[in-house]
């Protein structure tokens, strides 16, 4: 039968440590602060933003959402992102993709301290990450729910086959790394692939992030292997729904994750934890 990855029920779980955890610092008069910048009106950054701040609150932890219209220089964006870098009530720094047109996102991306880098975006902490060095430093935070979603089906990944469709900084190249890092053997697939059935079947872990509406079918799935569906699609009657063919692939995947409900909640509940992991890691460099 096929295991249905709960993402919903995981983010619960996970939240409720955080939540532990950030009562364990109030006793000793900390508070983790996150602090969100968003530019623009986008509907979907919005709602992300939205979700964000109020988890937070819910969880104890200070929440600062910094609204910028689209018409903001990048001198007034990088101002804002080091104000935050200077301010000791702020543990972590979130600057919501995508940024308008006109607007270096890589380099606003890279005035964020790493040690505040909650998104795990800098350069500094990709790159430990890639070179797979002892740690604590941030990580993608869908990446990192993935990783925390397969480690709750109990199944030894060690020398299992991963494919990962997509390549993008924010999920296919760091959960490759994550993966790699995992002792998995790894191919990452992208739109110029000859063969992407060929590679996807082999896949005993398939993670798929392309933003393309069922693009994987039945016929691209290897019996029994764990998929996990990234997308965050709409279909033709406007329904939310995924780049896997959740109903087609089901049948024949051993563990699958469905959209809603599935890698979403587990994001956001990432990053409340990495959240607290900042925090935690600045009260032990004893910059409080």
């Amino acid at each position: 039968m096929t295991t249905i990855i709960d993402g919903r029920q995981l983010a619960r779980e996970l939240n409720a440590k955080t939540q532990q955890r950030v009562a364990q610092l109030a006793q000793r008069g900390i508070t983790p602060g996150l602090a969100v910048i968003i530019v623009g009106t986008d509907p979907a950054s919005s709602i992300y933003v939205r979700n964000k701040h109020k988890k937070a609150g819910q969880l104890g932890i200070r929440s600062v959402v910094r609204t910028f219209s689209p018409t903001v220089s990048q001198t007034e964006l990088l101002a804002a992102v080091a104000e935050y870098n200077a301010d000791p009530t702020i543990d972590g720094i979130l600057v919501q993709s995508p940024l308008p047109a006109g607007l270096d996102e890589r380099a606003v991306f890279d005035a964020i301290a790493p040690e505040k880098d909650v998104d795990g975006f800098h350069p500094l902490n990709t790159g430990k990450l890639f070179g797979n060095l002892p740690g604590p430093y941030p990580v993608s935070c869908t990446p990192q729910g993935i990783m925390t979603m397969l480690k709750s089906l109990h199944q030894p990944l060690a020398g299992k086959r991963a494919v990962v469709v997509g390549r993008s900084n924010i999920v296919g190249r760091p959960m490759a790394a994550l993966l790699l890092n995992a002792n998995l053997v790894v191919t990452v697939a992208h739109r110029y692939a000859q063969d992407l059935r060929a590679l996807t079947k082999t896949a005993d872990v398939l993670v798929v992030a392309t933003g393309i509406t069922h693009l994987i079918k039945a016929a691209d799935v290897k019996p029994g292997a764990i998929v996990i569906d990234v997308g965050m699609d709409r279909d033709a009657q406007g329904k939310l729904t995924g780049d896997v063919d959740f109903d087609a692939v089901s049948p024949v995947a051993g563990a699958i994750t469905p959209v809603p409900g599935g890698v979403g909640p587990m994001t956001i509940a990432t990053l409340m934890q990495q959240t607290v992991d900042l925090c935690e890691w600045r009260e032990q460099r004893g910059n409080n």
